[in-house]
């Protein structure tokens, strides 16, 4: 017989409990202050709310089943009093239940998480690279609206100011999780700058989305990796050209290359291209163990052609219209949305998400 929806909730929580349990010995033994402490802290963190949310429902779960034996029994008094509790009862357990599940959906997903943003120019040429740069601002006033901070691991400017591509860390309470949904292709049709007869062009740029990678997560043998260290080029004084700040990073059995160069500081631009490399290659392992759509959104967010597309911005129109979603949800004040004001658009995408999440686990 298969498993129901609360069968599966509580087998997945229960690992997550045992897992927590188990990070609590190992931090017995662990440095503290070392790398792997402070990430087995973390974890335990995290962990330590989803198990004490679980305990809550075991306890209201004996409560009511102690009060339904009472309401069966003989005592009338008893009976009565067992009664009038039944109903308060079974409300809290489904609220704590519906706050367990999303906790522990919110864990599977890494939606608590720092992300890494990446925006890279797409069909359009230098249109293409200046809406890059657009889009980085507007991911840049959400984030100053949600209060998280954004730091730039690398960055590829084009001849107008533009970006060919750009990578940057955003840090704050469940960044992940909203911005997750970002991932694709971002067209805009509009009347470029340089147009000198007025017509409206198509131009498109991708953005993918990675939560940032833990070190106890992701191994990296120093073995597998080529490092550079390179003068960085261009403009920027005499550390710019003439010392060796840019750090160049190759993962052999992946092939992934990493450049970054956005401090003058060695060590801080090799832990920035080492963060990027672990979110990459986590990335990696997540997209083996989703399903063949999951496989093949990452693949048309790879390609950059004008027909992969997530959202597309209209200034004519004065519409930002978002593909994934219905009927009046799917259209939103253009101007709005390039102010970061996001949360409208990334509310209802959640809860597409979350209800297909729970579809997929209950077999329907």
């Amino acid at each position: 017989m298969p498993e129901s929806p609360d069968d599966i909730l509580w087998g997945a929580v229960r690992e997550r409990r045992e897992r927590c349990r188990e990070i609590e010995r190992e931090i017995a033994s662990m440095r503290p202050g070392s790398p792997e402490y402070l990430a087995a802290l973390k974890e335990f963190g995290r962990l330590s709310k989803l198990a004490a949310a679980y305990d809550e429902c075991l306890r209201i779960a004996e409560e009511l089943r102690e009060a339904r034996n009472l309401a069966a029994g003989k005592d009338p008094e008893l009976r009565s009093l067992a009664a009038e509790e039944i109903p308060a009862l079974e409300t809290a357990l489904s609220e704590k239940r519906n706050a367990l599940l999303r906790m522990a959906d919110d864990e599977e997903t890494g939606a608590g998480r720092n992300v890494i943003l990446e925006i890279r120019a797409g069909v359009g040429g230098e249109e293409a690279a200046l809406w890059a740069r657009d889009l980085y601002e507007m991911y840049r006033k959400y984030i100053e609206r949600k209060g998280w901070t954004c730091e730039v691991l690398s960055a590829s400017e084009a001849e107008q100011g533009g970006f060919k591509e750009v990578i940057f860390m955003v840090r704050g309470e469940g960044a992940y999780g909203r911005l997750r949904f970002e991932g694709g292709g971002h067209r805009v049709q509009r009347v470029p700058k340089t147009e000198t007869q007025g017509r409206i062009h198509t131009s498109i740029a991708t953005v993918a989305a990675m939560p940032e990678a833990e070190d106890v997560e992701v191994k990296i043998d120093p073995k597998d990796l080529e490092i550079k260290a390179v003068a960085a080029g261009g403009p920027g004084g005499q550390n710019v050209n003439k010392v060796a700040t840019q750090i160049q990073i190759l993962h052999i059995p992946t092939g992934i290359q990493i450049r970054c160069m956005e401090t003058r500081s060695q060590q801080q631009n090799r832990e920035r291209a080492m963060s990027l490399l672990r979110a990459k290659i986590l990335e990696i392992e997540r997209a083996k163990k989703e399903d063949a759509e999951r496989a093949a959104r990452l693949e048309q967010i790879k390609s950059g052609d004008r027909s992969d597309r997530v959202r597309t911005y209209n200034f004519p129109q004065n519409r930002a219209t978002d593909h994934r979603l219905e009927g009046d949800e799917k259209n939103y004040p253009l101007q709005q949305v390039l102010d970061g004001d996001l949360d409208p658009i990334l509310d209802r995408l959640d809860a597409q998400e979350r209800l297909r999440r729970m579809s997929r686990s209950s077999g329907r």
